[in-house]
């Protein structure tokens, strides 16, 4: 049985050789039948629906923001959004057909390059609503751990992937110190929403790597620990937790809260099928209408039922990742994809948990959606990496058996 297997895959090569794959052995024909076009599609609706929510919001930010002697146009940061999408499409693109070799490469590269940068956003950083997370200067600031995310998920899979070929490695206890530091600086700016997105990533990522049942034990035990930890000596999670579970304890408390109950009463204002478009009002309440509380703006204009199509289709993109790694032997590729999933499906939970007032505020922007330039070129790089490593050709991974009953 195992023979027929092999001459039957090496006639489908051979067959696929003398087609041309298609008619088109091009390097971007190539691309084209090898890419998971159902993934790419998602991302670019997802895309095309935050254009849309960006238009929604705009103009209640421009309200916002618009000074004495600063005026900002309606439509500001949507044109800005259009900007920021041009810039991402090739991105995203180009990440997608590099070889795998040359991704992992890049990935490892760019995260050493973007921790460097992150341990001087506190000194040279700029300081935005009490918080120092941005490095440049006007127009040309960015967030260097919204670029570190996807980078650093396929360094720590390529860490965890060498156990396969040398067992005695450390990898957890490398991987563990590398995510801590990471950890460290992104509290010192400060971002408790990004600290956990890196750490429940890592541990996810261990879990998948098959590590070792007392481990993962002793590693989830100390996460009570760790939450106590940060209540009684990080003021930051102290005040997010204290907002959320007890508003009158005090005044920044009750503003916090404040935020959230404002984000619950614009997503259901709409109720169903929504205002329609423009025609919201309790979007200009909103600190963050176009990035942390888009997702209520959405709510109110469009409707609950809007809320939850975009809902599934972020759950849709997770799940067809998975689906697609079931038969993947490859240990990197396994792990890398998992993790970007992994972040990315994490990232809208929690967005989406803080608008509907199920989590604490933590300033998570809503993936794709959400207005921002480091958000969305960084989100890009994320997406094209994930779409390189699910890229497989249909004509080679098909079964042998299918291919004889198909006739072909």
């Amino acid at each position: 049985m195992t023979d027929a297997k092999t001459e039957a895959r090496a006639g489908l090569i051979a067959k696929v050789k003398r087609r041309g794959g298609r008619g088109d052995r091009s390097p971007l024909g190539t691309w084209f039948f090898d890419i998971d076009r159902m993934l790419l599609l998602l991302t670019l609706f997802l895309i095309a629906i935050g254009l849309v929510a960006v238009a929604a919001a705009s103009p209640a930010s421009a309200v916002r923001y618009s000074g004495e002697h600063h005026k900002i146009a309606p439509l500001f940061y949507f044109w800005r959004q259009l900007l920021w999408v041009a810039v991402s499409l090739p991105v995203l693109f180009g990440m997608s057909m590099l070889p795998l070799a040359t991704a992992r490469r890049i990935a490892i590269i760019g995260a050493g390059v973007f921790v460097v940068l992150l341990a001087a956003t506190p000194f040279v950083g700029v300081s935005v609503n009490g918080a120092r997370r941005w490095i440049g200067f006007g127009f040309a600031q960015f967030q260097p751990s919204e670029f570190l995310k996807p980078l650093f998920i396929v360094t720590v899979a390529w860490i965890l992937s060498l156990k396969a070929k040398d067992d005695e490695l450390p990898t957890v206890l490398m991987t563990g110190a590398m995510t801590g530091g990471v950890a460290v600086l992104l509290m010192l700016q400060p971002d408790f929403g990004q600290t956990v997105i890196f750490c429940a990533v890592w541990l996810a990522l261990l879990m998948i790597a098959g590590t070792s049942t007392k481990v993962l034990v002793g590693i989830v035990a100390l996460v009570p620990a760790g939450l106590v930890s940060a209540y009684l000596f990080y003021g930051v999670a102290r005040s997010r937790i204290d907002a959320f579970l007890f508003p009158a304890v005090d005044g920044e408390g009750a503003a916090d809260h404040f935020q959230t109950n404002a984000a619950h009463a614009t997503l259901v204002a709409g109720g169903w099928s929504g205002t329609g478009p423009g025609g919201g009002a309790a979007k200009f309440g909103l600190p963050e209408a176009h990035t942390d509380y888009i997702f209520s703006v959405i709510g109110e204009e469009f409707g609950l039922i809007a809320c939850s199509i975009i809902a599934l289709v972020f759950l849709a993109i997770v799940v067809r990742v998975f689906v697609k790694l079931l038969d993947e032997q490859d240990e990197f590729k396994l792990l890398a994809a998992s993790g970007l999933a992994v972040q990315f499906g994490a990232q809208a939970l929690v967005s989406m948990a803080v608008n509907t007032g199920l989590a604490p505020s933590k300033g998570m922007t809503l993936p794709f959606i959400s207005y921002g330039g480091s958000s969305m070129i960084a989100l890009s790089i994320g997406m094209g990496l994930l779409l390189a490593l699910t890229r497989r050709n249909p004509f080679l991974t098909r079964s042998p058996y299918v291919v004889r009953w198909s006739g072909r």
